[in-house]
């Protein structure tokens, strides 16, 4: 926690009762007693998830860890994006009344390794290959997290859980096969010749190259671009490597209003290269001698 930033800030512990958060909320109130509290969130998606929130509250009691219980509502659609969302939200929403100042999730080695994997099996780029960051923000409100457990095994937390005499919570999605991280799970767990913790390390070192090539893009905005009232003028040299200008593209994209997908953008990348306009996420973009010129779409009638 120290060498991700944690400092003497309030912590906030994400807890479902399941032997990772568990290990977590452990470990945090063995290091930092008296500066963390947890939150659990029931999604209302099974049966059990209130008991599984008391039990939870329960261990919380134990440790003099204050605890909440964040009840939400998911969306339909995509159920564990979503269900992400609205943890993410409540979270955030929590964190702020409580005055906590950064939120710790249980992220692993072995998360790390099927996270990889899956982005990999999807033709991801390099920042989507270099998985969960150990340092990031709340998705919902900006917030910072931290995952310090990145460098533990699955199975080094599960055994921290049952050495304190803990039965942790089994969230029986994750051995549902209509999900692609259960299946990959179960798929590393055969494969014996893999080092998933070895795979977490090539994601870091990965999100090190995604940091970087950020770091030059910042640069390539401030050397190349131009913002005049609703009008970004986007000047790429032909020496500019083509990552760096998609990740000036996909900022001038966002600074418009638009939120597409990396993919989405490569490809209008492709159409301004060839010379041609296009729009996206109501940006128009064309191409012009020396620039390529975006603003926001005018309103429909």
């Amino acid at each position: 926690m120290a060498r991700l930033g944690a400092g003497s800030a309030q912590l906030g512990v994400a807890v479902s009762g399941g032997p990772d958060s568990l290990a977590l909320l452990l470990l945090a109130a063995a290091a930092r007693p008296g500066a963390i509290e947890a939150a659990t969130v029931d999604h209302g998606l099974r049966p059990e998830s209130a008991a599984e929130a008391e039990m939870v509250a329960s261990i919380c009691d134990e440790l003099g860890v204050p605890h909440a219980v964040l009840k939400v509502e998911v969306a339909p659609g995509n159920l564990q994006q979503e269900a992400r969302l609205a943890r993410y939200r409540a979270l955030g929403e929590w964190q702020q009344a409580r005055g906590i100042d950064i939120l710790m999730t249980a992220h692993h080695a072995d998360d790390q390794a099927e996270t990889l994997l899956m982005r990999l099996n999807r033709g991801s780029g390099l920042g989507g290959l270099a998985g969960v960051r150990s340092r990031g923000s709340n998705p919902a409100n900006g917030g910072i997290v931290l995952r310090p457990l990145l460098g533990w095994r699955k199975d080094e937390l599960e055994r921290i859980v049952r050495d304190c005499v803990v039965a942790p919570a089994r969230d029986p999605s994750n051995e549902d096969d209509r999900f692609d991280r259960a299946r990959i799970r179960k798929a590393l767990a055969t494969a014996d010749w893999l080092d998933p913790a070895a795979v977490a390390q090539s994601a870091a070192c990965l999100a090190d190259a995604e940091a970087a090539l950020q770091h030059y893009a910042r640069a390539e905005w401030d050397e190349q671009v131009d913002l005049a009232d609703s009008e970004i003028r986007y000047r790429p040299e032909s020496s500019t490597p083509r990552e760096i200008r998609l990740r000036v593209l996909a900022r001038a994209l966002e600074r418009l209003g638009g939120q597409p997908r990396l993919s989405q953008v490569a490809e209008l990348l492709d159409v301004l290269e060839r010379g041609e306009g296009g729009n996206l996420a109501s940006v128009l973009a064309r191409a012009e001698k020396d620039a390529w010129v975006l603003r926001p779409e005018p309103p429909r009638h």
